[in-house]
């Protein structure tokens, strides 16, 4: 039995990052094909110089990070108010943006977006984008904070206002440092979320906020092109690290 869960974990394993490390093989391929010609680094050179895929990057790091500050802050104190107050209501619909398909998602922020504008005359663009990063993220961050509080003993804060501190200070003081590494870990995920997404994205985003994942689907779509292997590796590999960086913090 043990043998056989073994090759079950060898077999879903490989599923699941065999073919990640085909592309990241041939993103270092001399050949423009999947036929191996060579070892080359020139992807990745024709990739830094290409300004199309520069500013694309660019884009999605500024959204990425002013998403994830965002979200990280409204999600932390969201988790917080959710702990204090204990309302399974809130709790439930929270699962929603959850389970809501993308596509669904981005249409109804499409459908928002433009109802808005008609009073405000304002445009798609960056703030279109950061916007529905944040609203897809918080439920993210919400999730994994509201998990680490549910571990937190309430009395280390009712100790502290015993001696003399305010909410805001037991708050600031006492839970906050407790919920450092959880915060932390919702930070990468909501920051790894927003950079990744492509479908939400592609609704709302203005002329000139295009997304590196959206540059990278329409460059696929004009064909085989080694410079999307070696941007997609790049992007595996980053994403990769901050995703075992954030569950290493959510262990902590």
């Amino acid at each position: 039995m043990k043998r056989m869960l073994s090759l079950y974990a060898v077999a879903a394993y490989s599923f699941l990052h065999l073919p990640l490390l085909v592309l990241t093989v041939f993103s270092f391929n001399a050949s423009r094909f999947t036929i191996w010609e060579g070892f080359s680094l020139d992807w990745y050179a024709a990739a830094v110089r290409d300004p199309q895929l520069v500013e694309a990057a660019f884009n999605s790091l500024v959204i990425a990070v002013v998403a994830t500050v965002i979200s990280t802050v409204i999600g932390t104190l969201c988790a917080y108010g959710l702990w204090k107050r204990g309302s399974r209501w809130l709790s439930g619909t929270l699962y929603l943006s959850l389970v809501t398909p993308e596509i669904v998602m981005g249409i109804s922020l499409l459908a928002f977006y433009q109802w808005l504008f008609r009073f405000f005359g304002a445009r798609l663009g960056m703030h279109t984008v950061i916007g529905a990063h944040v609203a897809f993220s918080i439920a993210f961050v919400v999730v994994v904070v509201i998990a680490r509080l549910r571990t937190f003993d309430a009395t280390l804060e009712e100790a502290a206002m015993d001696l003399g501190a305010t909410e805001w200070q037991a708050f600031r003081s006492v839970t906050l440092p407790a919920l450092a590494p959880a915060v932390a870990a919702s930070a990468l995920l909501a920051f790894t979320l927003s950079f990744d997404d492509y479908v939400i994205t592609s609704l709302v985003a203005g002329v000139d906020s295009e997304t590196l994942p959206m540059v990278i689907y329409a460059m696929a779509r004009r064909g085989a092109n080694p410079v999307v292997n070696a941007v997609s590796a790049l992007i595996v590999l980053g994403l990769g690290v901050l995703i075992l960086a954030a569950e290493k913090l959510r262990e902590t």
